[in-house]
């Protein structure tokens, strides 16, 4: 069963979201929802749609944006 594509990204944020928040990775509450949601809607237009690749590649991004702006 195919989730519409709202829901899809809505999930795939949340999902990314919650991972960074556990892990003490969310500082700037803000900035992040933009990121990852910029995130996952980029990939959704380029045809990714699982939801879990999606999440995990949002974190991915963002971890390495993080580390960059630390060095």
């Amino acid at each position: 069963m195919s989730e519409n594509l709202s829901h899809l990204i809505e999930h795939s944020v949340q999902i990314a979201w919650d991972y960074l928040e556990r892990t003490g990775q969310v500082s700037d509450a803000p900035f992040t929802s933009r990121f990852l949601s910029a995130a996952v809607e980029e990939m959704v237009r380029k045809g990714e749609h699982r939801r879990l690749m999606l999440a995990n590649r949002a974190i991915t991004a963002f971890e390495r944006l993080s580390n960059r702006q630390a060095a």
